[in-house]
């Protein structure tokens, strides 16, 4: 049996793989999304460290607050300033998507299949012991 998420430390992963340490309810920024509907996006929670921007529901890239123009027309789009970096495959041992969740700033991985369908994200918390979200 797969243990909770909230029950799972990111060092009892054994045998576990990316979906078991998935957190899959997740909300997303459009690719038509513009600049002020990103910064709404990031003051709606202090626990969102990275937003993943999607196009029909297929991963095109992340932002974090760090990445939105101080000076930039609210109307801009914002699909230009995502960047894609590391992303983990369901399938895969959990300790990968793990590794990549602490080697990033956010502590945050997307998830995607085969046709780059973002699925969730692997989040680590802030003292970097157990796995963010309820699966």
């Amino acid at each position: 049996m797969i243990p909770a998420m909230a029950d799972v430390r990111i060092d009892e992963i054994d045998g576990l793989d990316v979906a078991a340490v998935t957190h899959a309810k997740l909300s997303t920024i459009p690719a038509g999304a513009t600049l002020a509907q990103a910064r709404a996006y990031f003051a709606a929670s202090t626990s969102r460290r990275l937003a993943f921007v999607v196009d029909d529901g297929r991963y095109v890239g992340s932002l974090t607050p760090g990445d939105l123009p101080v000076d930039g027309s609210p109307d801009d789009p914002v699909t230009p300033l995502a960047w894609v970096g590391p992303t983990v495959r369901s399938r895969e041992p959990a300790a990968v998507g793990r590794d990549l969740a602490l080697a990033s700033d956010s502590l945050r991985v997307p998830v995607i299949d085969d046709d780059d369908t973002l699925l969730g994200v692997v989040a680590v918390n802030r003292t970097r012991e157990w796995f963010c979200g309820t699966g």
